[in-house]
Formats: structure tokens, sequence, C-alpha cells
């Protein structure tokens, strides 16, 4: 909270970017790091992409699996703030429980969900090319839904196999259709400004 003379506190805090894949979550948390180290935050990004593989080295792709390396992300982020730092996590979490238990576990939290149409998302995401993230995601996807193909590695898709489970008491619910990064992160600046601002934290 903020002190008798209404000057914000340093306390350590937790944002966590979700949507769709493809909705640009990776982008504006990139940018959001940037412009919170350009203004002296101690901040570090924590992408769910990366550290999958190091919390499941030969995953099965189940329900379960997701479960527990999602607990270990915000175990993670916990880890991170207790060593004196903020955090942005990078992740999709289409299940809301994986987001409230990051709840119960960070005191200054907020939610940035970037609201993506579907056809946009799966727009977006065919144009990305193999790394973290299988390319082709959504094509595949459907392609196995329609035929019955199995593909290596292939665990459900969001947006397709399971839906995205939105809470609507987000800190930060951004519509990302129609407009550029640049909107769209301005947009989830304001929003945290504000929420810092209300929760007395610099």
């Amino acid at each position: 909270m903020s002190n008798s003379n209404g000057i914000c506190v340093n306390r350590n805090w937790a944002v966590w970017v979700t949507g769709l894949p493809g909705c640009g979550k990776s982008t504006i948390a990139g940018m959001l790091l940037e412009k919170l180290q350009s203004e002296g935050v101690k901040a570090v990004k924590l992408c769910m992409d990366e550290r999958r593989k190091l919390y499941i080295p030969k995953p099965e792709y189940s329900f379960e699996e997701r479960q527990r390396a999602y607990s270990l992300f915000v175990e993670d982020a916990v880890s991170i703030m207790e060593s004196g730092r903020c955090v942005i996590m990078d992740g999709s979490a289409h299940d809301k429980s994986w987001r409230n238990y990051a709840r119960d576990r960070i005191e200054y939290f907020a939610e940035v969900h970037l609201r993506c149409p579907v056809n946009m998302a799966m727009k977006r995401e065919a144009g990305r090319q193999q790394g973290l993230v299988m390319a082709g995601l959504y094509e595949k996807a459907l392609e196995r839904q329609r035929t019955g193909k199995q593909f290596k590695d292939l665990g459900q898709v969001i947006g397709v196999d399971v839906p995205f489970e939105v809470d609507h008491n987000a800190e930060c619910i951004v519509d990302t259709a129609g407009r550029s990064a640049e909107e769209v992160f301005g947009m989830v600046e304001a929003c945290l400004q504000k929420w810092r601002k209300m929760n007395g934290i610099c």
C-alpha cells in the first residue's frame, strides 16, 4: 500500500499475460518487460513455452501434465519474486484454476487477458515459424478433428480441442481484434498503471 504521503512502495508483484495461442502474448509480454526495465523496475519475463520442457522432459500432453507444469510455473514466479524482482508471466493457462492458484500464492497479482477471436489467432499463428511451439498448431488440430490423423507431440490445442476459460474479473481484459501490437500494449500499460496506483505499488 502507499505510505502516509501517498507515495508508492516498492513491492514485488506478478503480471500474467494470458490468451489463445497466436493472440500476441509473447509480443506484449516482451514490450512490457522492456518498458518496466526502462523505468528501473527489476523485472523478469517467465515464458511457459521455454519452461515446459524443463518441467516435463518427456510429455504425454495430458491435462494432469499441464496442471503440474502450471503449478511449477507459478512456484517459479514466486521464487523469482522472493529474490527481489517482479515477474511477467507469459503462458496461455486456459484453465482458470491455474490462474487462481497464482492469485492464492501471490499477494500482488494481475491477469492481463488478450481477448482474440479464434479465427484471428489462427491467422496469426499460421505465420509462426517452428520454434518453442509447433508450427501450424491450429491447422494440425483441425485436420486431426476432421480426419483422425495424429501428429507427433501435438497435445490438445486451446481454441480447438479445449476452450479458454475467461476470468471476467481479470484486472485487464484487452480486445486485440483490429488493433496493432502498439495499440494493444498502450491499453495494457494504461490498465496496469492504474492497477499499480490502486495498490500503491511501484
